[in-house]
């Protein structure tokens, strides 16, 4: 049976996303400050999944290379995996954290792009073995000048296009989504009396001082429904999801 309910909030959890998409804060948007926060509630089970820009939670968002960049992932890993320290309901509801998966999405785009830049580079040093060969054909006085003009021009082309694939790799990088990471928690609790949440206090904003609001969406007995806290007002009654 807890399978099955559990099976029954996982699937109103995902299907937030597309009751709500006008409402749901798109990551691509990716604005600074805000996260989202989906929360649904069958039985006795909370079910939760928080997605936030890594600038909110560790300060960047560059892939981290530095021993400093990496220390800092792991820390904020290890405060997200206490849903109940970030988000606190009354002890009255006796709620305990039977899963809690942390993960950091976006930094492997890095590797990606490295691979494609050497895959540049090959594809220019076979151009440049090109051109040796077309020099070593040049055999015949009779045609030096014309093989001297067509390499010439054939080599400013290629120079130009390579400095147009240099612009284009400058604009990709000054792009709004290329570096970007967003810190991913997906959360289970099980309560032994839901109706006793009370208000959730959003604790999480003290921990991660950068983040300054959460779109919240939950669905309940009660339906779905969209709220936003703010660090100004950090809270939200649950008795309303009865």
């Amino acid at each position: 049976m807890r399978g099955v309910m559990m099976s029954t909030v996982g699937v109103l959890v995902a299907g937030l996303g597309v009751a709500h998409a006008d409402e749901t804060r798109a990551l691509d948007a990716h604005v600074h400050g805000v996260g989202a926060l989906e929360l649904a509630i069958e039985g006795d089970v909370v079910q939760m999944r928080l997605e936030a820009p890594g600038a909110d939670i560790v300060g960047f968002e560059h892939p981290a290379e530095t021993p400093e960049d990496k220390a800092a992932i792991e820390t904020a890993k290890l405060a997200l995996s206490m849903p109940l320290e970030l988000f606190v309901v009354s002890d009255l509801a006796g709620c305990r954290v039977t899963t809690a998966d942390v993960s950091l999405l976006g930094d492997e785009d890095h590797d990606d792009h490295d691979d494609h830049g050497h895959d540049d580079q090959a594809h220019n040093d076979h151009d440049h073995a090109g051109h040796d060969d077309h020099d070593d054909h040049a055999d015949h006085d009779d045609h030096d000048d014309h093989a001297h003009d067509d390499h010439a021009d054939h080599a400013h082309d290629d120079h130009a296009d390579h400095a147009d694939h240099a612009d284009h790799d400058d604009h990709d990088h000054s792009g709004d989504g290329a570096d970007h990471t967003a810190f991913v928690g997906e959360y289970s609790l099980t309560c032994s009396d839901v109706q006793a949440l009370g208000v959730m206090e959003f604790v999480y904003f003290e921990v991660f001082p950068n983040a300054l609001e959460l779109d919240v969406q939950t669905v309940s007995a009660s339906g779905a429904q969209a709220f936003e806290v703010t660090r100004a007002v950090p809270n939200l009654d649950l008795s309303a999801l009865y």
